[in-house]
C-alpha cells in the first residue's frame, strides 16, 4: 500500500474530523489543500520549503537517514485536504444554543503585520459563541492597529490602564493592554492572563486564525466535562496549517486522544488550547523556557493533575511563513532546545533518573531510564517493543523490511501495520514512545509483579500453539496477548511501547 500514490479527500469541519481520519499513513508532509469552493490546489513535495528542510535534515542525520526520509515523503499517500467552514445553518444553531461559560482569549502581540493582526481579529469577532473577551497584550507596534480595527468594526474596546473599564464582564469586547517593554513571549502572555476574567482562557498566537465555531465547540465540551465533575480541565483541538495569505489550508493534524507518554516525546497538543482560568493562573508560563513555553506549560499541567480532553475537530489555522516554526523548523531551533530542557525539568520533578535526547526530527524526544523503566517508573508494568525481523520464538517468520510494531488497538488491529522499517509514520509517531492499549507477548518485558503470570501465559501459549498452522498460531498469540494486557491494565499497570527498545 505504501508504494501506491492514491487520493483521499478530507472535508472538514462540518462533521467530527474523527470520521475523516485515515487509519493508514496520510501524507502529512504534502502541502495539498484548497479553500472550499475554489477547487483543489496541490503544492509539490519539491517546494523550496521542503528542500530546505531536507538539507537541514541531511546535515543533522546523515545521508542514509535523509534518503529514508525523502523516500517516505515521496511514497506517502497523496492526500487532498479541503477545508470548509461550518455552514450558516450550523452557525445559527450554535448562536441560539450556547453555553454560559465565559472565555478569555489571550493574544501576546509584538510588531504584528497589520494584515495578519486584522485577520486574527476578524476570526475572533465572527465566532458563533457570544461570551468571549479578547485580551491583546501589546509589547509594541500593535495598539494603534487594534484601536483602529475596533472602531471600524464597532467592537467595544477597553483600555487595561483604566481599572474601571475592567470592573465587569462585557461580551465580545477587546481588552487592550500596552506593555512597558517586550519581556518575551512568556512574560507578555502572563500579563494578558492576569487580566482574564473568563472561566477559561484560550491561547491564540497573534498571526493565527480560529475557525468560526472554535469557541462554541470548546464551550460545549467544557460544559459537558464539568457536569461530569472534572476539574483542572485542559482542552485541545485538531488543527491545520495555512499559507501566509490564508488562502491555502493543508497538513491537517488529526490528533489522538490524550496520551501522557506521547506528550513526553513532543508537544502534540499544540493548538487550540483552552485551560481553566484558575488553573492557568496557578501555573503561568515560565520565561526560562521561551520558545517552548507552551510545551513546558502542558508538561506542568500534566504533572499537576490537569485533566486533558481532546476535541476532535479542526478549530485552528496555524499560519506558515518563512519566519514561523510551522513552515521552517530551523528558524527557531532554540525552541527545540528549550523543549528538551522542559522535558528534563519534568523528569527531575518526577524524580526519574532519565536521559532526554532529541530524535532525528526537530522537536521530538525520547527518555532513556537509568537501570530500567521499571526501576524509575513503578506504574509501568509492560515495556513493549516491535517484533524483530526473521523467525520468532514460535518459529513464525516476520518480514524484515517492514515494521511489525506489536502494538495493538483495543479491537486487536496492529498500529502502524505495513509501514516500512526506517520510516517514521504520520507525524513521526511510529518513531515515538507512547502508551499502548495492548502489546504482543513475544516482544515485551514485564515488571517483577507480573513475571509469574507472564511466564504462566507464555507456557500456556506454547502448548496451545503446538501443531497449529501459522495463521491459527497468530490468532492464538493475539488472543493471549490481549488477555494478558487487559489483566495488567486492570491491575493498574501502564503499557509503554518503545520503538527503539
Amino acid at each position: 500500500m505504501q508504494h501506491a500514490l492514491w487520493h483521499r479527500v478530507y472535508i472538514t469541519n462540518q462533521k467530527d474530523t474523527a470520521r475523516a481520519r485515515c487509519r493508514s499513513f496520510p501524507a502529512l508532509g504534502h502541502a495539498q489543500a484548497s479553500v472550499a469552493g475554489k477547487g483543489v490546489r496541490r503544492m509539490s513535495v519539491f517546494s523550496l520549503s521542503n528542500l530546505k528542510k531536507t538539507w537541514y535534515y541531511l546535515q543533522k542525520n546523515g545521508i542514509r537517514n535523509a534518503v529514508w526520509a525523502v523516500l517516505e515523503r515521496i511514497g506517502q499517500e497523496q492526500e487532498v485536504y479541503t477545508w470548509q467552514e461550518p455552514d450558516e445553518k450550523t452557525l445559527s444553531f450554535q448562536r441560539e444554543h450556547s453555553a454560559s461559560l465565559r472565555i478569555s482569549i489571550v493574544v501576546p502581540a509584538y510588531r504584528t503585520k497589520k494584515e495578519h493582526l486584522e485577520a486574527m481579529l476578524n476570526s475572533v469577532s465572527r465566532q458563533s459563541y457570544p461570551h468571549w473577551e479578547l485580551i491583546v497584550a501589546d509589547a509594541g507596534g500593535t495598539a494603534e492597529s487594534v484601536q483602529a480595527w475596533a472602531k471600524k468594526n464597532g467592537i467595544c474596546l477597553r483600555e487595561a490602564a483604566d481599572a474601571s473599564n475592567l470592573a465587569e464582564w462585557k461580551d465580545q469586547s477587546i481588552v487592550l493592554s500596552p506593555l512597558s517593554e517586550n519581556k518575551g513571549i512568556s512574560a507578555n502572555t502572563n500579563a494578558g492572563i492576569e487580566l482574564a476574567a473568563g472561566d477559561v482562557v484560550g491561547l491564540l498566537d497573534h498571526d493565527d486564525l480560529l475557525t468560526a465555531n472554535a469557541l462554541w465547540e470548546m464551550a460545549d465540551c467544557l460544559e459537558k466535562e464539568k457536569k461530569r465533575g472534572k476539574q483542572k480541565l485542559v482542552l485541545f483541538s485538531d488543527e491545520d496549517k495555512c499559507d501566509g495569505a490564508a488562502s491555502r489550508f493543508y497538513e491537517p493534524n488529526f490528533k489522538p486522544d490524550f496520551d501522557g507518554e506521547l506528550l513526553l516525546t513532543n508537544n502534540y497538543i499544540c493548538h487550540f488550547t483552552v485551560i481553566e482560568t484558575a488553573f492557568l493562573k496557578e501555573l503561568k508560563l515560565r520565561s526560562g523556557f521561551d520558545g517552548a513555553q507552551d510545551y513546558d506549560l502542558m508538561l506542568r499541567a500534566y504533572a499537576a493533575g490537569g485533566q486533558f480532553v481532546h476535541v476532535p475537530k479542526v478549530l485552528y489555522h496555524w499560519r506558515c511563513h518563512e519566519a514561523s516554526t510551522a513552515s521552517n523548523p530551523q528558524s527557531k531551533r532554540y525552541a527545540y532546545e528549550a523543549g528538551q530542557r522542559a522535558l528534563e525539568d519534568y523528569c527531575l520533578r518526577k524524580g526519574w533518573k532519565a536521559t532526554v535526547s532529541g530524535l532525528k526530527h526537530l522537536g521530538f524526544y525520547r527518555e532513556d531510564y537509568e537501570d530500567s523503566v521499571f526501576c524509575q517508573r513503578p506504574e509501568i508494568g509492560i515495556w513493549a517493543k516491535p517484533l524483530p525481523g526473521g523467525r520468532d520464538v514460535f518459529g513464525i517468520r516476520h518480514p524484515k523490511g517492514f515494521l511489525v510494531s506489536g502494538l495493538y488497538e483495543n479491537d486487536g488491529s496492529m498500529r502502524y501495520a505495513g509501514l516500512r522499517k526506517g520510516y517514521s509514520g504520520p507525524m513521526h509517531r511510529a518513531a515515538l514512545q507512547q502508551s499502548a492499549p495492548a502489546a504482543d507477548l513475544r516482544s515485551m518485558e514485564v515488571c517483577s509483579a507480573l513475571k509469574e503470570r507472564y511466564a504462566q501465559t507464555i507456557a500456556e501459549l506454547k502448548e496451545a500453539c503446538q501443531g497449529l498452522p501459522t495463521a491459527a498460531q497468530e490468532k492464538k498469540i493475539l488472543q493471549k496477548s490481549m488477555e494478558f494486557c487487559k489483566e495488567a491494565t486492570a491491575a493498574g499497570y501502564g503499557i509503554l511501547w518503545d520503538p527503539q527498545a
